[in-house]
């Protein structure tokens, strides 16, 4: 099967708290590396046509200044953290230079979080200048975006559930720790899987570095590329050189062509 071009651009790859850590003096936090340099995570991705963003984090607003953004069509949300969506407020420069309204697509856990901590997007007499978009719920059905045809996927946060999101060969998955076997099957194809992969240690919630990589090897996945990281996972050369050829970490400002 043939799927539209696509490039993906990774705007932030590191977990809630950022690399370098708040206050922290670790040997990640402190280093002169770039690609340790990690805002929250999210992708952008760009057919000829659309632009979606999956995810407005804490970061959003120098994320799109550092990529030099001029226009999005739609922002996709993962679920509900605040690393995942504070960010959404900064929606309303696009609103005033590009004239439109942006749709914004969520399931129901999510919207219900976004209408409580941006109430007044929501209210009944809008205050002038805030964020104008377009509410879209999300199912387990594919949809499409512009040209781009997505697939969700349902994964688990611990008890939360989380959309992860096929693109054509391309496969988004964050904050997940367990995926069902139905949902394994969403992503049996694809050439691309980007994955978490927190840190060495367990966790209650997020993929480890070798649960992500078993499920690259399990799903038969020919390149993989993990994000989520945090500081505690170590040095972005040194745990790349310890990684199966067809798995890296990915970093702030790749980009993929799929």
């Amino acid at each position: 099967m043939s799927f539209l071009p696509l490039t993906i651009t990774f705007l932030g790859t590191g977990t809630s708290s950022g690399v370098p850590m708040i206050a922290c003096n670790c040997e990640v936090c402190v280093s002169s590396n770039p690609k340790d340099n990690r805002l929250r995570s999210s992708i952008m991705v760009q057919s000829a046509t659309t632009t979606i963003v999956v995810d407005t984090t804490p970061d959003f607003r120098y994320q799109m200044l550092r990529q030099k953004v001029k226009n999005i069509d739609a922002i996709l949300f993962t679920h509900p953290h605040k690393d995942h969506v504070a960010g959404l407020d900064d929606v309303k420069a696009f609103n005033y230079f590009n004239e439109k309204a942006i749709n914004v697509y969520a399931n129901q856990l999510t919207q219900k979080a976004l209408k409580n901590e941006f109430y007044y997007v929501f209210a009944e007499h809008k205050y002038p200048g805030i964020p104008d978009i377009n509410l879209i719920e999300i199912t387990e059905e594919t949809f499409m975006v512009g040209d781009i045809q997505i697939t969700p996927i349902k994964v688990m946060h611990l008890h939360m559930p989380v959309l992860g999101f096929r693109f054509g060969n391309f496969t988004y998955i964050t904050d997940a720790n367990k995926i069902d076997d139905t949902e394994k099957q969403k992503i049996v194809g694809s050439q691309i899987m980007v994955v978490n992969a927190l840190r060495h240690k367990k966790h209650l919630s997020h993929f480890t570095i070798d649960e992500a990589t078993s499920l690259v090897e399990e799903l038969k996945i020919p390149q993989a590329y993990f994000t989520h990281i945090s500081h505690q996972l170590g040095l972005h050369d040194v745990i790349n050189k310890t990684l199966n050829a067809q798995c890296a970490l990915a970093y702030d400002g790749l980009q993929l062509n799929v």
